[in-house]
C-alpha cells in the first residue's frame, strides 16, 4: 500500500484528465439575471441525510465533549484555576473562532461575487465530472476539500463554485487576519469560514477547543470542512511543503473509529493572472505585507477594472482514508485507550500522515491546467530583457509541444493562430511585459543608465512577478530537469553516478519542490523515461547520455533551473564569508540579499531571484538539512551557526553547479 500511496504522478492520469471536460460558470451569470441566482431554492444533499445543527448546538456539543472536558480538568489541576474559569476561557476561545453560517449571507456573497468575478475574469472553469464524484462522496462520508492556494480568492471561489452547484457549502479554516476586518470578517463568518490563530504552540486549551471543534463539524456532518494543506499563500506559485497539523486532526475521527471512512480531495485552482502579483514580488524582495483591513479592500476595488484571464478549479477524486490506510496502518492502538483521551499519533501514524499530505499535493500539481503565459515566461527569463517577437512564438510553440509530451496540461486556444494567442499572453501580462518594434521587452536597459540599487530592486520585482508564472511550470519539468543536471554534474555517465547525484540533487532542493518522501530512485526512472521518450537523453543499463538531438532542449531545462541552482551557489558563497559564530534567520536573510545585490551591481551575476525571500528561506533550511548549518536556541531567539567542516566537505559538489564557476572558500 506505501507504495500505491506514493506512485508519482503519472502519464495515464494526465490523459484521463484532458478527457475531463470543463464548463464555465460564468457563461449563465453572464446570460441570466444575478439576483435569482442569488435567491435561487438551495436544499443541498448533505453527509447522511443530516440536517445541520446551528451554530450554537455546534459550539455547545463542543463544550459538552468528554475530551475537552478531560483537557479543561487537566488544566485546572495543573494550573490550581477553577474550572469554571477554565470553562469561560473555552467558551471565549470558541466564539472567536466559531463560524455562523447563514443563508442569508451567503445569498449576499453570491449575488456580490458573481458581479466581480465577471469583472475580473474571462472565464470560470470547473471539470465536471469532478462536481459530479464530490456530490456523490459528500452524501456518503465525511469530506475535507483540500485546495491549492494562490490567492486570497481561493475560499471564496470554492464556496460560490458549490453554491452554484446546489453542493453543502463547505466550512472554511480561515486566518484571524480576516476576522479583524471590519463588517468584512463577520459576513466571512456567516459565509462559513472559522478562525484559527497563526500559532497556537503551548497553549493546551486552545489546541484542545480548536480540534474539537474541527472534529465535532466531521463526526456530524455539519459541511464539508475546507483548509489548504500548504498552510499559507504561495508567494511564488510553488507548492509549499505541507502543514501537517490540520490535517492530523480531520483523521483522527477515522483513527479512533468515530466514523468509518474520510474522502479527501485535493482541489488544483489555476491562475493564468494572479490579483496579488505585484504585491508578491514586493514581499519577497522584504516589503512588509500590508495588513488586511476593509479600507484596504476598499482602494483595491481599481483592479476590477483590469482583466486576470481564465481560471481553471479542477475537483481530484475523492481519496479514501480507509482505502489509503488498508494494509499500512494498525489502527487497534486507540483501541487501547478511552477515546476522550488525547493521544499522540506514533511514528507509524506521523509518516502516514506526512504521506498523505505529500499525496495531496502531488495531485494538487498534476491537476494545475497551464496557460500560454506560462510558456512565455519561462522563455523570456532565459532571454532577458527583450526577445524578437516570431522567436518568441516559434519557441512557445516548441514549448507548448514538450510541455505536452511530459504530461503538462495546457489551455491552447484551438481556434487561434500561435502568433495570436501569444499576443494575447502579452496584452493579459502588459503590466509586465510589452510588445515595440517587433521585440517582447521584459524590462528596458538601457545601456547608459547608471545600475544602481533602485534599478536592481525595480527590474527585481519585474522579474519575480514573471518567476511566478515559470514557477508553475517546473512542477512538469523538476524530475526530467534533474536528471539533465545530474548527467552534467555526474563524474561519469554511469547510471549509478547519475542516480547519486540526482538523489543529492533532490534532496538539496527538498524545500524548493515538492517530491514524495522516500521515493527518489523512482523519480529518478520517471524523469530519465520522460527524457529518453522524447530523444533526450539515451539510457542503456549501465549508462545515461544526453544525445546530440536532445543538447538544445538539456539546455533548456538547465537554464530553466539555473536561477534555483545559482541562488543556492549564493548563498552558499554568502555563508563562506559569515565570520560572527551565530546569526539569526532575520540576519541572514538581510546580509545574503546585500550580497546578492552587490553582485548584480559589480555584474557578478544576473540572478534577481536570489534575492527572494522564498529562496533564501529555502537555502537556509537546506543547509540545516545538509548538516553545513547547526541550529541553537539562544532565549526565543532561533540561532544558526557554520559548521566549516561540513562546508569545506559540500564546497566540491557545490563548485560543480555551473561550468567554470567554482566557489573555493578559501579564496572568500
Amino acid at each position: 500500500m506505501a507504495g500505491a500511496m506514493g506512485t508519482p504522478y503519472l502519464l495515464r492520469e494526465f490523459r484521463s484528465k484532458k478527457r475531463e471536460v470543463f464548463e464555465d460558470v460564468l457563461e449563465e451569470r453572464r446570460q441570466s439575471s444575478d439576483l435569482r441566482y442569488a435567491m435561487k431554492c438551495f436544499s443541498p444533499v448533505i453527509y447522511r441525510s443530516l440536517v445541520p445543527c446551528k451554530p450554537s448546538m455546534l459550539k455547545a456539543m463542543v463544550l459538552e465533549s468528554d475530551q475537552l472536558q478531560y483537557v479543561i480538568k487537566q488544566i485546572s489541576l495543573e494550573s490550581g484555576e477553577p474550572l469554571d474559569a477554565i470553562q469561560e476561557q473555552a467558551t471565549e476561545i470558541l466564539d472567536e473562532m466559531g463560524q455562523n453560517l447563514n443563508l442569508a449571507a451567503i445569498r449576499m456573497f453570491a449575488l456580490t461575487l458573481s458581479k466581480i468575478f465577471k469583472r475580473l475574469f474571462q472565464k470560470v472553469c470547473v471539470n465536471e465530472e469532478g462536481i459530479q464524484r464530490l456530490a456523490q462522496a459528500i452524501q456518503e462520508h465525511p469530506v475535507v476539500l483540500l485546495p491549492s492556494h494562490r490567492s486570497y480568492i481561493d475560499f471564496l471561489m470554492m464556496s460560490y463554485i458549490l453554491y452554484t452547484y446546489d453542493l453543502a457549502l463547505p466550512v472554511i479554516a480561515a486566518g484571524m487576519d480576516f476576522m479583524g476586518m471590519k463588517i468584512v470578517g463577520e459576513l466571512l463568518r456567516m459565509s462559513g469560514a472559522f478562525f484559527m490563530r497563526r500559532t497556537f504552540r503551548g497553549n493546551k486549551l486552545y489546541w484542545a477547543v480548536f480540534a474539537e471543534y474541527v472534529k465535532t463539524m466531521l463526526r456530524n456532518g455539519y459541511a464539508p470542512v475546507e483548509f489548504f494543506v500548504e498552510g499559507q499563500r504561495s508567494r511564488t506559485c510553488k507548492t509549499l511543503t505541507p502543514k501537517f497539523g490540520l490535517l492530523s486532526v480531520v483523521m483522527e475521527p477515522f483513527f479512533k473509529g468515530e466514523v468509518f471512512d474520510t474522502y479527501l480531495v485535493p482541489v488544483s485552482i489555476s491562475y493564468e493572472r494572479i490579483l496579488e502579483e505585484t504585491l508578491y514580488a514586493y514581499e519577497l524582495l522584504g516589503v512588509p505585507k500590508p495588513k488586511e483591513s476593509t479600507s484596504g479592500l476598499i482602494k483595491a476595488r481599481k483592479i476590477l477594472n483590469d482583466d486576470f484571464g481564465s481560471i481553471h478549479i479542477f475537483f481530484g477524486k475523492p481519496m479514501s482514508l480507509r482505502s489509503l490506510a488498508s494494509g499500512r496502518l494498525n489502527r487497534s492502538q486507540y483501541n487501547l485507550i478511552p477515546r476522550h483521551l488525547s493521544h499522540r499519533p506514533s511514528e507509524e501514524m506521523q509518516k502516514f500522515i506526512s504521506d498523505v499530505a505529500y499525496k495531496v499535493e502531488l495531485q494538487q500539481i498534476a491537476n494545475m491546467v497551464l496557460s500560454p503565459g506560462v510558456l512565455i515566461a519561462a522563455i523570456l527569463l532565459q532571454n532577458f530583457p527583450s526577445l524578437d517577437f516570431s522567436v518568441l512564438v516559434d519557441k512557445t510553440v516548441w514549448l507548448k509541444d514538450l510541455t505536452e509530451a511530459f504530461g503538462g496540461c495546457l489551455e491552447w486556444p484551438d481556434n487561434m493562430s500561435s502568433s495570436k494567442v501569444v499576443t494575447a499572453s502579452i496584452e493579459l501580462h502588459s503590466n509586465i511585459l510589452k510588445l515595440a518594434d517587433g521585440e517582447v521587452i521584459l524590462f528596458e536597459n538601457k545601456p547608459n543608465d547608471p545600475l544602481t540599487e533602485e534599478v536592481v530592486f525595480a527590474q527585481a520585482v519585474t522579474l519575480l512577478m514573471c518567476a511566478s508564472y515559470r514557477n508553475q511550470l517546473v512542477n512538469t519539468y523538476v524530475r526530467p530537469a534533474l536528471v539533465v543536471l545530474a548527467c552534467k554534474m555526474a563524474l561519469s555517465s554511469s547510471r549509478g553516478d547519475v542516480s547519486r547525484t540526482f538523489c543529492f540533487l533532490r534532496n538539496l532542493f527538498s524545500k524548493e519542490f515538492i517530491f514524495f518522501p522516500g521515493f527518489e530512485e523512482k523519480d529518478f526512472e520517471e524523469g530519465s523515461f520522460l527524457l529518453s521518450k522524447c530523444d533526450i537523453v539515451h539510457l542503456t543499463p549501465n549508462e545515461i547520455v544526453i544525445t546530440k538531438n536532445g543538447e538544445s532542449t538539456a539546455m533548456f531545462l538547465f537554464k530553466m533551473f539555473q536561477p534555483f541552482l545559482e541562488g543556492y551557489q549564493l548563498a552558499f558563497m554568502h555563508l563562506a564569508k559569515v565570520v560572527i559564530d551565530h546569526f539569526t534567520e532575520k540576519q541572514y536573510i538581510s546580509g545574503l540579499r546585500n550580497f546578492v545585490t552587490q553582485r548584480i551591481l559589480t555584474g557578478a551575476t544576473k540572478c534577481y531571484e536570489a534575492l527572494s525571500s522564498d529562496i533564501q528561506k529555502n537555502t537556509l533550511a537546506s543547509f540545516v538539512q545538509l548538516g553545513i548549518l547547526e541550529v541553537s536556541k539562544l532565549g526565543e531567539a532561533t540561532n544558526y551557526m557554520v559548521k566549516k567542516k561540513a562546508m569545506a566537505d559540500m564546497e566540491t559538489k557545490l563548485g560543480l553547479w555551473m561550468s567554470g564557476m567554482k566557489i573555493s572558500v578559501a579564496r572568500l
